[in-house]
């Protein structure tokens, strides 16, 4: 370093013009970038990025491996900053070391209609933006799935092309959130040596001080998780520099204590609440510009200090050359280079049309989680850069493969993880995988633990990844194990996510198809509904296409004239084809109408949809949820036979008839509604 930087306790700065690459002087000119856009935007929390201004600085002018004019490098460090709120301090770093997306017009929009320099950051605004944060705690977990996307893709293709780290800088509210323990406990276990957290230690919530809510020992928290923990003062550049350099030679995750004072340079308010959420305003700006030694306009940064920035922005740029150099020389560039890209490797689909025929020859009576399994048997053969897992669900999941191995803290080679029991973690470690890029992540859990996984399925949908969610034991289907397990409610809850596939399989036949169309949707995530129980084959035909793809389609037609369509998903559809062989009987024409994806069936046009739902005919949905949602298919003078509470402890089969889901409750709505 340059000299020894002046710690908390003297907060004006002593540099001179001479002194413009000093640490403190460049971290100064991401302070006032911060205070001069949240006081523009009249909105916006300075607290953070006055704070760690110093942290940044070091990590990105001496560690950090990136080059701003290739932002998107595939070797470079992941940069997450979980404490989103703070995003200012991101976009500074960003405009300040040269990213061509990130102007200064960019920082005088902040948080305005259409700026990349969004309240919170938003993956797909701007290149140096890792991940949609905000929610807090969301951050740190994603950037345990990098570190593991890291490890994963350097066990297959070699650390001369992959090999870097991944920083986050995260604050009290990240490591209250329980997502984080999670993740540390994850992080941990599988000792993931290049995950380095720079803890923002400022004692201050927005509530005010963290005493007056949590007197947890954060340190010995990550110590407990196997992690390797040091403290330091985080407005002192030499012992920031010290304590990242001695993470970085470890073989655990690291935490850095960064002990900060929050909106440091602001003499007022420093060190409060006040500067957390809220513009300081035009008086406290103006002092903190002289405290801070600060006398340049706003939105202006000293030629001498941003070239100093600018010259960090491109000091990996040799480096990224070199990496170039060596990948153009692989034997798998080529390889590398298309997985990530996003495409896969070819010919699965090939494999598995030919599984749907053998389907379609055995139409075997399996349970639909059982049906995924021997699909991604057929997939994780076919496709090595799935990653599969399970929050301690393995064999009632049954995402588990011949192809996969464990990954484990000695060996990354595998391609399943055993997350324990931390849906929530989990989740939000597959965005991280897919972000990362190279792997195609998916984990399975019970439908009924969705809630826990929530927030992440969320943002994996905000920020448009392919991520797979296996969900089985989809009902009241699975029986004994009573409302506590069974799904009512989380159906239609999934379903209002903008974004997010919902997808529930029948058979055998239409579970193959709804993996294709998960594998095949580069632009948002999916969620595989799948039952416990087994299920007859209604599908004997494998065809060339892809039914399930348009979202709904006529299973079964009328023999006559369609008085009558009878609509279901998942298990259900078989008690919709009883009620239609009963209705056949009494001389009522009715169609079945499978619906595995309502998703996909809404954007397909509408003249297929009327083709598909008939016009003028008596509309009746079957399955074993709240009826929420089916009213738009139905119509307001529909029937939907489902759910109207929680379920009970019983067998499968004796449920179906205490809650009345029945062929013969079917039947009797589409005679009532034809008596009207």
């Amino acid at each position: 370093m340059r000299g020894v930087e002046q710690t908390a306790s003297d907060q004006t700065s002593k540099d001179t013009p001479e002194d413009a690459t000093a640490p403190r002087q460049m971290a100064n000119a991401i302070r006032a970038l911060a205070m001069d856009a949240v006081e523009q935007a009249n909105s916006g929390h300075p607290g953070m990025p006055l704070g760690m201004a110093d942290v940044a600085t070091v990590l990105f002018t001496h560690f950090l491996k990136f080059d701003a004019g290739a932002p998107r490098w595939a070797d470079r460090d992941r940069f997450v900053l979980s404490a989103g709120h703070g995003s200012m301090l991101l976009y500074a770093l960003a405009y300040l070391t040269g990213h061509e997306d990130m102007g200064i017009d960019q920082i005088k929009n902040f948080r305005q209609l259409g700026s990349r320099t969004a309240g919170h950051p938003e993956y797909g605004l701007a290149a140096c933006v890792e991940t949609t944060t905000g929610p807090l705690g969301q951050g740190i977990a994603n950037a345990v799935g990098m570190a593991m996307a890291e490890r994963i893709m350097a066990a297959r293709f070699g650390e001369a092309l992959v090999n870097h780290h991944t920083y986050v800088i995260a604050g009290d509210g990240c490591l209250m959130e329980g997502i984080s323990h999670e993740a540390a406990s994850i992080a941990g276990h599988l000792k993931l040596g290049k995950l380095i957290v720079l803890f923002d230690d400022n004692g201050i919530t927005i509530d005010g001080p963290t005493e007056i809510t949590v007197s947890d020992d954060q340190q010995a928290r990550f110590k407990a998780h196997g992690w390797d923990v040091r403290g330091v003062d985080g407005h002192d550049a030499e012992a920031v520099a010290a304590a990242i350099e001695e993470a970085r030679a470890t073989d655990t995750p690291s935490l850095i204590a960064c002990r900060t004072t929050i909106g440091f340079g602001a003499p007022n308010k420093q060190g409060t609440a006040a500067t957390h959420g809220a513009p300081l305003g035009a008086e406290e700006v103006a002092a903190a510009r002289k405290t801070l030694g600060w006398s340049s306009p706003p939105f202006e940064v000293p030629s001498p200090i941003l070239d100093a920035w600018r010259d960090a922005g491109s000091r990996g740029q040799a480096e990224r050359e070199a990496w170039d150099a060596r990948l153009a020389g692989d034997t798998n560039g080529d390889a590398f280079t298309r997985r990530m890209g996003g495409e896969l490797t070819e010919n699965w689909e090939a494999a598995l049309a030919t599984f749907k025929e053998t389907l379609a020859a055995e139409a075997p009576k399996w349970a639909t989680r059982k049906a995924s399994h021997e699909v991604l048997e057929v997939l994780t053969a076919a496709l090595p850069e799935m990653v599969g897992g399970s929050a301690d669900l393995t064999g009632s999941n049954l995402t588990l493969t011949k192809a996969q191995a464990p990954v484990t803290r000695d060996d990354f080679s595998g391609g399943y993880i055993y997350y324990g029991v931390r849906e929530h973690a989990m989740a939000a470690a597959m965005n991280g995988i897919a972000l990362h890029g190279g792997l195609v992540p998916y984990g399975g859990t019970f439908l009924v633990f969705a809630d826990y996984c929530r927030n992440a399925i969320r943002l994996s949908a905000m920020m448009k990844q392919r991520v797979v969610y296996v969900m089985t034991h989809d009902s009241i289907g699975l029986g004994e194990d009573g409302p506590t397990h069974q799904p009512v409610e989380h159906l239609a809850s999934l379903r209002t996510i903008p974004n997010l596939h919902v997808m529930r399989p029948a058979d055998a036949m239409e579970t193959a198809e709804c993996w294709e169309i998960a594998l095949k949707r580069n632009d948002g995530p999916s969620v595989l509904a799948l039952s416990r129980q087994g299920l007859p084959a209604l599908r004997k035909e494998a065809g060339a296409e892809n039914l399930c793809a348009r979202g709904g389609y006529i299973l079964a037609e009328a023999d006559g004239n369609p008085r009558a369509v009878l609509m279901a998903s998942g298990s259900e559809v078989k008690i919709a084809l009883a009620a239609r062989d009963a209705l056949q009987a009494d001389d009522i024409p009715a169609r079945v109408v499978s619906l595995p994806c309502w998703e996909a069936f809404d954007t397909q046009p509408q003249d297929y949809r009327d083709e598909v739902l008939g016009k003028g005919t008596v509309r009746v949905a079957v399955e074993a949820a709240v009826p929420f949602g089916w009213e738009r298919y139905v119509g307001l003078e529909g029937a939907v036979i489902g759910m109207t509470g929680f379920g009970e402890s019983a067998p499968a089969s004796d449920l179906y008839e205490h809650f009345s889901i029945t062929a013969d409750a079917v039947a009797k709505a589409v005679k009532a509604q034809l008596r009207r």
